[in-house]
């Protein structure tokens, strides 16, 4: 299957171990003074030990590799003890993954492996940014006064399963219409999750297209605006959103936007 790994960049790795430390599956071990991924089962792609890599050696890629195992993980981080198990499970949760989160309470009640998640209570937001990068730990922002309900907004770096966008409405809007219209947040952001992208500067487009496909199947969103600039590399965003929308079982109402470099609405229609 096609999913997103983390990829390492063996001649920038100072072999500072950071990333092993912030890697809560155990895929990473330190091998003759560098980072290496042991196996893509035990990776999320969630990319928590991104933000631990002081000299930036770690990214997220789409690649064809085997499908992420829960089970497989809990057996490689038991034997590190309780504390390690919650902090694994801890950023499952974080990020929403609580179909993962619940296979790993399940194998510990299986295997008769005791833990206390009273020691994981929901209810600190500053725990969120304990599990790796605090750039792209997923957060619910709906209940705050900003028409921004979450982060990431980042295509890459969105999980297309998020809680946030089960039957959500969402906006896919070019990186530079936000600062091209005074009112975004209220006309185009309110009541939905936002999802930013540049057809042009952005690379692997592909994984933007396997992305939306999935917010449409798994995360069953209920509508997507596309938002563009006039200039013609920006249409390469209603393409990505229609190629999706053609791969997806489910046929979902696409809106496109084209708005000026000045701000105006030049044109809007449901495809």
């Amino acid at each position: 299957m096609k999913r997103t790994v983390i990829k390492i960049d063996e001649e920038l790795c100072n072999g500072c171990g950071n990333c092993v430390e912030g890697c809560h599956e155990g895929a990473l071990q330190l091998i003759n003074g560098k980072a290496v991924m042991i196996s893509d089962l035990y990776c999320d792609g969630l990319g928590a030990c991104i933000g631990d890599c002081p000299v930036g050696a770690i990214e997220l890629i789409e690649k064809e590799t085997e499908p992420y195992n829960e089970v497989a993980v809990m057996e490689r981080i038991a034997p590190k003890g309780e504390a390690v198990i919650l902090a694994h499970l801890k950023h499952l949760r974080d990020h929403d993954q609580m179909e993962w989160f619940n296979q790993g309470i399940d194998w510990c009640l299986k295997n008769n492996v005791k833990i206390d998640l009273k020691k994981i209570a929901v209810g600190n937001n500053a725990s969120k940014e304990a599990c790796g990068c605090p750039g792209s730990a997923e957060r619910d922002f709906r209940k705050e006064k900003s028409e921004l309900q979450q982060w990431p907004v980042q295509l890459h770096l969105l999980n297309p399963q998020a809680g946030f966008f089960r039957n959500a409405d969402v906006l896919l809007a070019s990186d530079c219409s936000a600062f091209s219209h005074g009112s975004f947040h209220s006309e185009f952001l309110k009541n939905k999750v936002l999802a930013i992208a540049c057809p042009k500067l952005d690379t692997n487009t592909q994984s933007y297209i396997d992305k939306i496909t999935s917010m449409i199947d798994n995360s069953n969103i209920n509508t997507l605006t596309v938002l563009m600039m006039e200039v013609p590399c920006c249409g390469g965003l209603l393409h990505i959103a229609k190629t999706a929308r053609e791969n997806a079982n489910r046929n979902i109402p696409v809106k496109a936007m084209v708005m000026s470099l000045k701000g105006d609405i030049l044109n809007e229609e449901w495809l």
